[in-house]
């Protein structure tokens, strides 16, 4: 089979699109012949092995894992002993962590969902990792209740434009923080307010809110506490840092020590694959309560690509990567173009 595959840590060039082993099922997994993928910031992370603190996790002097891609969306080949929710044919997706960016992968049934049934693959494999950050940090960090006045810093983007349309979902009062560009956007999938950074510093506008969640941006803790009400909450989840150590943790080292000694609750978002929060979002989706917004469309054979397109910030929503047979991928994605 063909996947994007990577042997040493460095910027998208060190990504080859390779003839390798199919894998097999083990038992309680899944094969699945992956028809569409996503990246995630989480796999150019992977692809750099940094910030170095997280070299435990993406190998220490070599990628644990050589194939990327943590999101897809696909049909099920085969599944191994144990396997009770799915059967040959079905069609799913899933954050499967590592090895996405291929023809097939073999993942554990706890990682997949039946695919909403109103969205293509392409569609389908941009909501995983995406969709379950905002919904988690919204949800179970953010404690997120209808009324609350709620601001989404990073509303353009992948995690963000599915925060937006969660937390309309959830009856919140929505304001997005992006650029100039993605206002309109921002505006289009249900923000009540936005606030475009490049104009104004949402930390020193004097406008409060019951809930921050960052996903971009460097304003410090201390800074969005400004925003916050007294009871407020602020939701980290990564945002933006040049530190090739440590990266974002300075920034969630400081929350963590702070929070304890205010009124206001810092809390740190760590997205867990979860079975039934893929269900949950399905279910959203199918009423019509969320949909995904693709940016660009990439063939797997310039993953890299897609990766470097992300890594500027600059993507509307998500990128996806079409997963087709060989020499057919090019062929169908000049067709088919972008599905933004």
């Amino acid at each position: 089979m063909q996947a994007i595959v990577y042997d040493r840590f460095g910027s998208a060039d060190v990504l080859e699109l390779r003839e390798v082993s199919k894998p097999g099922v083990k038992p309680g997994e899944v094969l699945v012949r992956v028809r569409a993928a996503s990246p995630n910031p989480y796999d150019w992370h992977f692809m750099r092995g940094m910030p170095y603190i997280a070299r435990p996790a993406t190998g220490f002097l070599k990628p644990k894992n050589s194939i990327l891609g943590s999101d897809m969306a696909g049909e099920v080949e085969a599944v191994g002993d144990g396997v009770t929710r799915f059967r040959q044919g079905d069609a799913v997706f899933g954050f499967v962590g590592a090895g996405g960016f291929a023809e097939y992968v073999s993942v554990t049934e706890e990682r997949l969902a039946l695919k909403p049934a109103n969205l293509t693959f392409e569609q389908a494999a941009t909501v995983p990792l995406a969709a379950m950050t905002a919904l988690q940090g919204l949800r179970d960090e953010g404690e997120i209740r209808s009324g609350q006045k709620v601001l989404i810093v990073g509303a353009s983007g992948g995690v963000g434009t599915f925060a937006v349309q969660i937390a309309n979902w959830y009856g919140a009062d929505v304001t997005g923080v992006c650029s100039t560009r993605n206002v309109e956007l921002v505006r289009s999938i249900g923000a009540a307010n936005v606030i475009d950074y490049t104009a104004e510093d949402f930390t020193r506008s004097g406008r409060k809110y019951d809930l921050i969640f960052q996903l971009a941006g460097t304003a410090s803790p201390s800074a969005c506490r400004r925003a916050l009400t007294a009871r407020g909450t602020l939701v980290l989840s990564s945002g933006d840092s040049p530190g090739r150590i440590i990266g974002a943790v300075g920034r969630i080292i400081k929350a963590v020590i702070l929070s304890p000694f205010i009124g206001q609750k810092l809390r740190v978002l760590n997205t867990k694959a979860r079975s039934d929060d893929l269900q949950f979002l399905k279910d959203l989706i199918e009423a019509g309560s969320v949909t995904p917004v693709i940016d660009r469309t990439y063939p797997l054979s310039e993953a890299p690509d897609a990766i470097r397109y992300l890594e500027t910030g600059r993507a509307r929503g998500k990128v996806v990567i079409s997963v087709l047979d060989g020499a057919k991928g090019k062929q169908a994605m000049t067709e088919q173009g972008s599905l933004a």
